[in-house]
């Protein structure tokens, strides 16, 4: 390259990452933590730059995208610091000679955690019980106060044995749980390490206590946990998201949830997020809320950067970067 490639990063992240790309790339940052580049902004920035470090909650459709001069592609790389790359159109990135790249591996054990965290919060009733200790409203002990479900011996249903779903499972051993997984297809070296027992959807819904969603977001699994299958699950039983807000079915869970067909549920994604302060959710006692915060440790935010950050810097020097989800563009 005779000069240096210009970078545009679409949120402040890890110092350590923007070093690495101010060292090889002149770069421009959003300059906010937690204000979301404008989509218009965003669009005009792909266009005057070689590559760009996203964030998964950067929508980027294929209008957004710049038309390529056909004798030198300008924009070469869409580094998504995400697992997930739903946010981006990548078969119109891939018809613009665009790599798109995402961070897998790097947030799988904090996001396992935080799977854990929201499952044994709404199986406990930990969100419920704290609003009462600190509202003064704890009057005294007693036999039915704040009962919830067990976890340990119960049966975790997985919907979506990936790197994460693994993770979700190899903790529940810790529970004497039963184990249950639904995904593309059977993989009985999971099954063998885990104690783990394929069954379909429909199975997995009636049998277990605890549902955890870890599946992608795709064609193929948006609306996959509809009213009917949530009809299908116990009305003791805990779903948990961790995956996408899409997944699921988001007024159908608001009325099994407002009509006790389940116990409780655990959301750190939604259909459309920042969650809407006027959502039924808020208003639910039986639901645990976070604000998509599954890889949210200094260490993982921190590595998911760096990794988003090499990515773009092998894409920018002609490599194949670790992390090529369309490496059909090559």
């Amino acid at each position: 390259m005779t000069s240096r490639p210009k970078v545009f990063i679409s949120r402040i992240v890890a110092r350590e990452a923007e070093d690495l790309l101010r060292a090889e790339c002149d770069c421009e940052v959003w300059p906010h933590h937690d204000l979301p580049c404008p989509g218009q902004v965003l669009a005009e920035k792909l266009a005057q730059v070689d590559g760009a470090l996203i964030m998964g909650q950067d929508p980027v459709p294929a209008d957004m995208l710049p038309a390529q001069p056909a004798n030198r592609p300008r924009l070469r790389v869409i580094a998504n610091m995400a697992v997930g790359f739903d946010n981006i159109d990548v078969a119109a990135a891939t018809a613009r000679g665009i790599m798109v790249t995402n961070t897998p591996g790097v947030l799988t054990e904090t996001t396992a955690d935080l799977a854990w965290a929201l499952l044994l919060a709404a199986a406990r009733r930990l969100g419920e019980g704290e609003r009462i200790v600190r509202s003064g409203q704890w009057k005294s002990w007693a036999p039915n106060f704040m009962v919830g479900q067990d976890v340990y011996g119960a049966t975790l249903g997985i919907v979506g044995l990936g790197r994460i779903g693994k993770a979700v499972a190899a903790r529940a051993r810790g529970f004497n749980m039963q184990i249950l997984y639904y995904g593309r297809k059977q993989q009985p070296e999971a099954e063998l390490r885990l104690g783990a027992r394929y069954c379909q959807l429909e199975v997995l819904l009636r049998e277990a206590d605890f549902v955890v969603i870890t599946v992608p977001l795709t064609e193929e699994t948006r609306g996959l946990i509809g009213k009917r299958e949530l009809s299908l699950m116990k009305p003791t039983a805990v779903l948990v998201n961790v995956a996408r807000g899409p997944v699921v079915d988001e007024a159908a869970l608001i009325e099994a949830l407002q009509k006790k067909l389940i116990w409780a549920a655990g959301l750190d994604v939604y259909e459309k997020e920042p969650l809407p302060i006027d959502s039924p959710l808020i208003q639910l006692e039986n639901v645990v809320l976070l604000p998509h915060i599954g890889s949210a440790t200094v260490a993982t935010r921190t590595k998911m950067a760096i990794t988003a950050a090499k990515n773009l810097l092998a894409g920018l020097k002609g490599e194949r970067p670790a992390n090529l989800v369309n490496p059909e563009v090559l």
